[in-house]
Order: C-alpha cells, then structure tokens, then sequence
C-alpha cells in the first residue's frame, strides 16, 4: 500500500498539482492519465523517491518492496541480461553478493560462518533457489530468447533491453511497482501476455500509459491529473473517457434538469457494469464500478485535435493489386515472400507481422520508396494516397517555421494554414517555432496536418499513434472509423486496430494469412493459431 499525503509539486512558478491525498491500495491497479505535461511521470518518480516533492509525504507499509520500470536502457551494460532481472529484488541480489563474498573466502572464521547461515536460510524464505528459473521464464515470456540470457546487456538489442528493464521490475513480486509506458517496444503478443499478468496480480500497481486497450485491460480504478488536482476515479479509461464525454454534453445543454442529467448518468453506469460483466478482458474479473456515484462523473478540460479526413475524388472499384512481392532486409532477413492480395473499396486493411519492418518494408515499396525483391503492385487510376511514414526525420531537416512548412504540401494562403495548424492544437506563439526543434509528439500532429492537405481517398499509416498522448490517438481514432475511403495501417495498438479494421492481413516469410475478421476475433481463432505456427516455422 502507498499513502500520498498533501502532496504539492511544483517547478518554478507551475505548480503541478497539490493537496493531493489518496491511498493505492494491494490488489488495485490504477491507470494514470492526463494531458501532456500533466505530471504523470513526475508523480512515479515521487513515489519512487527519485524527486523530492515541495510538500507532503509518501509512505509505504513496514517491510513491503517498491520497484520501478526504469528507462535507461544503458545503466547495466556491464552486467549480464539474467544479473540485470536478479537486481529487480534488492534484498535478493544483495543476498546473494555477500554469499558469495563469504564463499569465495580462504577460510571463514566462526563468525562468517554463522553470518553465512544466515544468510542461506534468508536466501532459501526468498525463494532464491528458483530464483534463475523464474526469470528466466520471465525473459522468455517478453520475447528474450534463452541464448540472450548470460550475454552482456550491451551485447544485446535496444528493443530486448526494453524487455530487460521490464522483466526486472517484474521479478520477485513486489509489493508495490511502478510501470511508466511499460507497452513501448512491445510487440501485440507480448502486450497481450503483459495484460494477464497484471491482472492476475495481487500487489499494488500504478501505471502510465498511451496504450488505451492496455489501459482498459488492467486498470481498476483511473487516477486523473486535470485541473491542477489529481483525483481517483473508479473504473477503466473507457469508462473515465465515455463518462466525461457525457458529462461534457450534458454541461454544454444549458435546458437539461438536474434530474434528467442525473438519470442519464446512472443509466450510462448500469450499461456500462452490463458491458464489462459480459467483457473478454481481464478487467471482467475486478468489482470496478461497485463503489461509483454520478457525483464522480465530470468533464475534462482536455482538449481533442481536430482530425478530419475528407475525400476529394471517390474511389473506383480497382484500388490496389499485389503480386508475389518479396522483401529482404539488409541483412538477408526474408521479410515476407510471396504474398499477393487485393484491396476492395471500402476495406480498412491492418497488416500485421512477428517482424515490424516487414509492413514498413511493404509500405515503403507500394508508395515507391523502395525497389522490391520480387514481384508486382498496382494502384486503381482513381487512387490518390496520403502516407505517415514510420520514420518522418527527413521531413524535419528544416529551420521553416510550421506555417512554412506546412504550406510545401498543399495549395491555399497563410490564413488556412494556419487553421489546419490550430486543428492540431497549435497555438499562436507555436507556429513560429521552427520545425526541426519539435518534439515527437508535434512532428506527428504535422504530419498528421499535411496528410490532411491531401484529401486522399486512400490513407497508408505505418504505426500512427507513435509520440502521440491518449487525445490525439483517441480523436484520430474516432475520424478513421468513420472515414468513407481505403485505409491501409500498421499498429501495435490493440484498440485502434480493433476498432478501424475490416481486413486482417499477416505478412510472413512463407507468405500471408488473410482474413475479413475483427483483431479480437483474429488473435483468438484456434486455426489461425495454428496457420500462424506453420507460417512462422
């Protein structure tokens, strides 16, 4: 259990939030959400004890474990991957180092030898005889295949550090563990096994994250960062964002009675309990709305871009045709081999792939960016694209300011740019910023901002909700689900895809799995399970 007492954070003359009093509790796990620049980070590196509040304090119970999803991937290069998950137990580890600093002793005298006995019966309650095995299983679950295990971390790969960090904060069951953005780098299946586990836990859990179908999956209850305050709702983000949208409508009604809003609200409570009881997630198994009243239910100062996709041309019936196309990677990495598909009006097409270059590579090549290694594409003659690429740095190599910059990619005055400009959320002051001191975040929304300047029939999105907060993917969301044209898109979103595809189609080195399906009815179709093992062999 954490207890925050009249906690106050401030920088200079911001003041974050204050007054902040609320207990997280065994068995809870509490989604943390807030607009970027909220202070959801700065609220687990308080807890963590990694920054010092200006007031206030936060206290655990004697004797309980705290342990931290830490981001620097760098900081144990010089130990090895399996050492590096040990020292996610810190009483363990240390353990285990004065062991065997008294072992590796000429002689012990009387008094280390009772220190060493000790010491073993410390090791053997700490289950420190299983203690290789358990991480060891735990590596291989987060995609760390057994042969990366006794290498030197800086021996290995960005992406399986990541996986490194996460296991060590994982082991040993803590009492209490901090995830900041625990599903980045994370393929689909490893995200999927990351939402069994968590849930099934009984230790207290806070987590920051972008990763909304995550979010819904694993939360309990939703801490919010809005308005200078943080407060605890009951309940999953979707119900957090559905209920504030609500409440958002109901505020903006001037005639509504207090009454009628009253019963709205308990009316969108009791679907919403029907909706999760009969939910596959894991969060079916909490009691998360039993203690929740219409009181909790307010709206967001939040603020959504505005993503707005329109059509200039409508699309004929051909729209895309592939043949045996084939790509290898700079290594000799097959990517995909013969695969062939074609598209049909309409279609909103996620590809999928064990490896993620596989869909940049097929992107790259049907928008001409790369030669491919076998085979043939064809764009209908009504076809017009508009492509977010994965990696938009040479977009950026500019010292243009945004309206500048924007202005390159389509026809109109300063006056629209603009417009398009405040759509994403840019203010003023913004706008003569140069492009190429953005953050990640702000050269998504450009970009987002140019494909619109297109008026593309087709949309091609490798990864599209990259750098971007819970707003923007949620409004981004929204539009390409409603969205008349052809969407081609990859993503390790579970909810985005979920909700925008039709089409379901996996590259694989033996060519494609292809289905008109939902991705919650992909991942748990046994023969697809099956056709996937084959494929991938």
């Amino acid at each position: 259990m954490i207890t925050v007492t009249n906690l106050a954070i401030q920088f200079g003359k911001k003041t974050l939030y204050k007054d902040v009093n609320m207990k997280f509790t065994s068995g809870n796990i509490y989604g943390i959400i807030g607009a970027n620049g909220a202070g959801k980070s700065t609220l687990l590196r308080a807890i963590s004890g990694e920054l010092e509040p200006n007031k206030g304090t936060i206290e655990m119970l004697p004797g309980e474990r705290l342990s931290v999803l830490e981001q620097d991937h760098f900081k144990y290069d010089e130990f090895t991957v399996m050492n590096t998950v040990l020292m996610g137990h810190q009483p363990l580890w240390k353990n285990m180092k004065e062991r065997e600093e008294l072992y590796a002793k000429d002689e012990m005298t009387e008094e280390d030898g009772n220190r060493a006995a000790d010491l073993e019966m410390a090791f053997a309650e700490m289950n420190g005889w299983e203690a290789e095995s358990e991480a060891a299983q735990l590596l291989q679950n987060l995609g760390v295949p057994e042969g990366q295990h006794y290498k030197q971390m800086s021996e290995i790969s960005n992406n399986e550090k990541v996986r490194v960090m996460l296991a060590k904060a994982l082991f040993g069951h803590p009492d209490n563990l901090l995830l900041d953005e625990p599903t980045n780098d994370l393929d689909l299946d490893t995200v999927q096994w990351l939402e069994e586990y968590l849930s099934n836990l009984e230790q207290c859990v806070l987590v920051v994250s972008h990763d909304r179908h995550f979010l819904d999956a694993v939360s309990t209850q939703t801490v919010d960062i809005d308005f200078g305050k943080v407060t605890l709702f009951s309940g999953n983000y979707s119900f957090w964002y559905e209920s504030s949208q609500l409440a958002l409508r109901q505020q903006q009604n001037q005639k509504m009675k207090a009454e009628e809003k009253r019963k709205q609200l308990e009316e969108f409570i009791r679907r919403f309990s029907a909706n999760v009881a009969k939910s596959k997630q894991t969060t079916s198994r909490k009691k998360m709305l039993e203690k929740l009243n219409v009181e909790e239910i307010t709206p967001s100062t939040r603020k959504y871009p505005g993503i707005i996709f329109s059509m200039e041309r409508e699309p004929g019936t051909q729209i895309l045709e592939v043949e045996g196309l084939k790509a290898v990677d700079a290594d000799g990495t097959v990517l995909f081999d013969n695969v062939s598909f074609t598209i049909e009006k309409g279609q909103k097409t996620v590809f999928l792939s064990h490896n993620p270059k596989a869909m940049t590579a097929l992107f790259e090549i049907i928008n001409g960016n790369r030669p491919a290694d076998a085979g043939t594409y064809k764009w209908g003659v009504t076809i017009t694209t508009a492509y977010l690429p994965l990696d938009n740095t040479e977009f950026f190599q500019s010292e243009m300011n945004l309206v500048d910059w924007l202005s390159q990619f389509g026809t109109g005055n300063e006056v629209m740019m603009k417009s398009f400009l405040g759509r994403m959320l840019f203010k003023d002051e913004d706008i003569q910023k140069k492009v190429c001191v953005l953050s990640g975040g702000e050269k998504m929304r450009c970009m987002i901002a140019r494909m619109q300047l297109k008026n593309a029939n087709c949309l091609i999105l490798d990864t599209p909700t990259n750098h971007l907060d819970l707003e923007s993917i949620q409004a981004f969301n929204n539009n390409l689900v409603s969205f008349k044209g052809n969407i081609l898109f990859a993503s390790h979103d579970h909810e985005f895809i979920n909700t925008v595809a039709d089409r379901i189609i996996e590259l694989t080195p033996k060519g494609t799995i292809d289905k008109l399906t939902t991705y919650d009815d992909y991942i748990y179709d046994e023969e697809i399970k099956a056709k996937k093992a084959e494929m991938y062999a």
